[in-house]
């Protein structure tokens, strides 16, 4: 087990000078914020006489960006208390829990770091705000992201009040790649305060709105999956890999003996479905509701399926029988047809224009630009990395927006979340909930208007 020395460092080892000051500071001044980095024994000495006294509760998973991210926190001086969160309840066919390793991961890090470890279950919670949400949206129709949910309801709401208000911290920290506009020191100033549900602010309130922003290592970025937590969360949290790249997160892993994270393989899709086939763990939940592949093309019947719920655009379809591969590029929940086109660059695929749910904003408020102009434009994008897009928003009187693009592009999915971005800053979300028409469809139009049928 690990001890700390009198200067915070774990086993008297120091990082190479060059990076010290950037992984124990308790700002972000990191090579992309613009921020002069202060020399490490003034950074120590300010370390030593605040940061002692403030306590951080850490997310940890059992992965190693967590783990790295409690460590970074202890070598910033801070009394750290590792928590690990219990969200799904089952055993798989084998009859043991698959959440059992990770916690057993997290506790031995804990050991490691020599901090407190502690155990939360949201099981409740988690089936209640997420995976009911998750199947309900299938039903209808769309394709959800319950990492986005989970974020929102749970690690950033439940976990964040469990750690202010029974375990008494400063501040809470994840493993997540991405950066606030708050120093550590300027976290530790904000005062919690948690608003009652459904309660709006009030609009006289003088508040200096933190923002969310990118992390250094645009390849790891996870501001996607933060895009719809509070004000209230984001100001009382810290996110120590904001500044760092996942091969440098590996390497300090590496050099203090984290190896039992560092080999595990990164965990992909959604926790709960294990191995298993994902439509195959859906009709576990849901009824089976058969109908038939369509073509877009010429209204014949190709196929059939066993739910609407199992397919999203884009999908490949699981047609027999076929000489080429056929996609999903629409669906009739009503009627049970899935409508599928040939080729996977086929003009039935692309659409240029979405409607989203009411805007959740990060600063709370939409844009002062767009609300002044009712028009803004901007970057997004609907699945996480995937390359940011220009766009132009129009806002409506509900607060939902109407978003188009100079150009179309492939798979744009009802039931995703459409995330803006003003340079490096990630702006909020909104559930997409209508899809413009495709270009095939504009094409068809286009084509009975000139042989006037």
């Amino acid at each position: 087990m690990e001890k700390t020395n009198k200067k915070g460092t774990l086993n008297g080892q120091l990082r190479p000078q060059a990076a010290l000051s950037r992984l124990c500071s308790s700002g972000h001044g990191g090579p992309r914020s613009g921020k002069a980095v202060r020399p490490a024994l003034r950074q120590q000495s300010e370390t030593m006489m605040g940061a002692a006294r403030r306590h951080v509760v850490c997310a940890i998973s059992g992965g190693v960006d967590s783990a790295v991210a409690a460590l970074l926190l202890r070598r910033r001086g801070y009394e750290v208390t590792g928590v690990f969160m219990n969200n799904w309840d089952m055993v798989d066919e084998k009859g043991t829990c698959q959440g059992n390793q990770d916690c057993e991961d997290a506790y031995k890090v804990c050991q490691i770091l020599n901090i407190p470890f502690r155990q939360v279950s949201y099981v409740k919670e988690y089936w209640n705000e997420v995976f009911s949400y998750l199947l309900n949206e299938y039903e209808v129709g769309r394709t959800p992201n319950p990492d986005i949910i989970c974020n929102k309801y749970i690690k950033f709401n439940y976990f964040l009040y469990y750690a202010m208000d029974n375990i008494g911290a400063d501040a809470i920290a994840t493993g997540h790649y991405a950066r606030t506009s708050l120093e550590d020191h300027e976290v530790f100033q904000q005062k919690y305060k948690q608003r009652p549900p459904g309660l709006f602010r009030n609009r006289f309130e003088i508040r200096n709105t933190v923002k969310l922003l990118q992390g250094a290592d645009h390849n790891k970025d996870q501001t996607f999956f933060l895009s719809q937590i509070s004000q209230e969360a984001l100001e009382k949290t810290i996110f120590p890999l904001g500044d760092l790249t996942k091969d440098f997160v590996k390497k300090i892993a590496a050099e203090h003996q984290l190896y039992h994270v560092l080999k595990k393989k990164e965990s992909m899709g959604l926790c709960f479905v294990g191995k298993r086939d994902f439509s195959e763990f859906l009709l576990e939940y849901l009824q089976p509701r058969p109908g038939n592949f369509v073509s877009i093309e010429d209204g014949k019947v190709i196929g059939t399926h066993q739910g609407c719920f199992l397919y999203t655009f884009g999908q490949k379809a699981k047609l027999k029988n076929c000489s080429c591969a056929w996609f999903v590029v629409d669906k009739n929940v009503a009627s049970g047809e899935v409508f599928v086109a040939p080729g996977r660059d086929h003009p039935a695929l692309y659409r240029d224009l979405l409607r989203t749910s009411r805007v959740h904003w990060i600063a709370e408020d939409p844009p002062a630009e767009l609300v002044h102009n009712k028009m803004m434009e901007c970057n997004f994008r609907f699945l996480h990395l995937m390359a940011l897009v220009p766009c132009t928003l129009t806002l409506n009187q509900d607060g939902s927006v109407w978003l188009t693009l100079a150009k179309p592009i492939r798979d744009l999915t009802a039931g995703q979340f459409a995330v803006f971005y003003k340079g490096d800053e990630c702006l909020g979300s909104g559930m997409i909930l209508r899809l413009g028409p495709s270009v095939f469809t504009l094409q068809q139009g286009k084509n009975r208007e000139t042989t006037g049928v």
